[in-house]
């Protein structure tokens, strides 16, 4: 007789498997799968190069319906009515702008109301759905994972191959559950959730790995924490982080622009919750953490695995790396970061750009100052996060504060246009990367939640803030 015990347990899926499963096209045998992407996103760095390797080629754009393209990496954040001093930037997005007249592809450039950072647009028009596949040519493309999506960051002769055939070879990833559980302390965000995470974990432990997180922690998340958690999935090395959709879920993207409606909505609904982890499904990796042990959290060097609580302290070396990155930082082994001075925070990326952060952050400062020694950049991720500050009236609340509330786009997260960090400055950043010069030639980044960067700005220097909080 079959062994129907086994045969049941090999039936167990994991939500990653279900996704993944539902969208290969072909397996090839110890090799890559073909795997069918149901939207492509793309901005104006990563597809020039795609777009003429298939003009080379002579082949047109397979599905241009399934694309939605954006400009957001290099734009300013200033006068974006006015043309584009930095000429590279304006060429980009010229080009950006005329491929997609060229290929029917469907672009929200600078002025569009809908245009913003690409992982912030998507999901707040309803174009991020569970179930989905998706891709970008940028590594935090993982952010679409929130909502139950298997959404990774892909190369340059990977966006041809979806331009060409709206598939892409990639070879399966293994899979991590990553489990928190608990009550989370009073000012723990969910950026301090994953900078946590990383920096136990260490920012190799998700390589080769999808990753999926679970437990109460994250179920009571808004979407915008779950974006952010695994917005920086990729950085412990994962190729992409995931959250099984539920109602929370359901009800953000219920009456999006081009979420389905009515009975199209109401059926889609119906497959979206049998998206979850089978009972007893395996993972090749798993770890849970207590809630309880999660402060918030802020980065001491030069990666996001080396973080500590801002009580802490850094702890000592444990190499060359550890003393290089220490050396940039102008920290030492030992120390303790609460009373630094700090010069520039950022709040913004496609990290921590959505309107909840900034209410998070502006229902710290109401009321208060920034300090005077304190550059305080505020900039949504997207025209529509712009309006909702406005019709809240938040701006009022930054710029009586003194806070610098600039237009959308990627700005300070990285230095690829006019928003950069002078050298030798600390940044206290939402974004979610701290490599050397990430922010600009000799910046000095420490990655933090919203709230932590917004009591900074008020202090003018790091503060253990959560003693003040109501």
């Amino acid at each position: 007789m079959p062994n129907l015990g086994l045969n049941l347990q090999k039936m167990k899926k994991t939500l990653f498997d279900k996704i993944w499963d539902a969208h290969v096209v072909e397996s090839i045998p110890d090799g890559p799968d073909i795997l069918y992407i149901d939207k492509h996103l793309i901005h104006e760095v990563t597809s020039p190069q795609a777009f003429n390797e298939l003009k080379e080629r002579d082949i047109s754009v397979f599905r241009p319906d399934q694309i939605v393209a954006t400009a957001d990496h290099n734009t300013p954040t200033e006068n974006q009515h006015l043309p584009v001093k930095d000429l590279l930037s304006r060429k980009q997005l010229k080009e950006l702008t005329q491929n997609c007249e060229e290929n029917n592809i469907t672009l929200y450039g600078l002025g569009h109301p809908y245009n913003g950072i690409v992982h912030v647009m998507a999901p707040e028009l309803g174009i991020t759905q569970p179930g989905m596949t998706m891709v970008c040519g940028d590594s935090h493309t993982s952010t679409h994972g929130a909502f139950g999506t298997i959404a990774f960051g892909i190369g340059t002769s990977q966006v041809s191959q979806v331009f060409a055939s709206q598939c892409v070879l990639v070879q399966r990833p293994k899979k991590l559950r990553v489990n928190v559980n608990g009550k989370l302390k009073k000012g723990v965000l969910p950026k301090d959730v994953i900078l946590y995470i990383i920096s136990k974990l260490g920012t190799n432990s998700g390589t080769g790995y999808f990753c999926e997180y679970a437990g109460n922690v994250f179920k009571e998340m808004s979407m915008e924490g779950r974006m952010t958690v695994c917005n920086m999935s990729i950085e412990m090395g994962a190729r992409g982080g995931l959250i099984a959709p539920d109602e929370t879920t359901f009800e953000y993207v219920k009456g999006k622009e081009f979420a389905p409606k009515g009975e199209e909505f109401e059926a889609a609904q119906a497959y979206w919750e049998t998206l979850k982890t089978d009972e007893d499904a395996e993972f090749d990796q798993e770890y849970s953490f207590d809630a309880e042990d999660i402060e918030p959290m802020i980065t001491y060097g030069t990666n996001p695995g080396m973080g500590i609580k801002i009580s802490g302290a850094i702890p000592m070396e444990g190499g060359k790396s550890d003393a290089k990155a220490l050396a940039y930082m102008g920290f030492k082994s030992g120390e303790s970061l609460l009373e630094k001075q700090i010069n520039w925070i950022f709040i913004g990326s496609c990290t921590n750009s959505r309107i909840e952060d900034f209410r998070q952050a502006a229902a710290y400062i109401k009321g208060k100052q920034k300090a005077a020694n304190v550059n305080a950049l505020i900039v949504p991720g997207s025209r529509q996060v712009a309006a909702q500050i406005e019709a809240e009236g938040l701006r009022e609340v930054f710029e009586n504060a003194g806070f610098t509330l600039r237009q959308p786009g990627c700005s300070a997260c990285l230095a690829m246009n006019d928003d950069k960090i002078p050298s030798g400055e600390y940044c206290v950043s939402t974004s979610n990367r701290n490599f050397e010069g990430r922010q600009g030639q000799g910046s000095r980044t420490i990655l933090a939640s919203p709230l932590t960067a917004a009591a900074t700005a008020v202090s003018g220097k790091l503060t253990d803030f959560t003693k003040h909080l109501n």
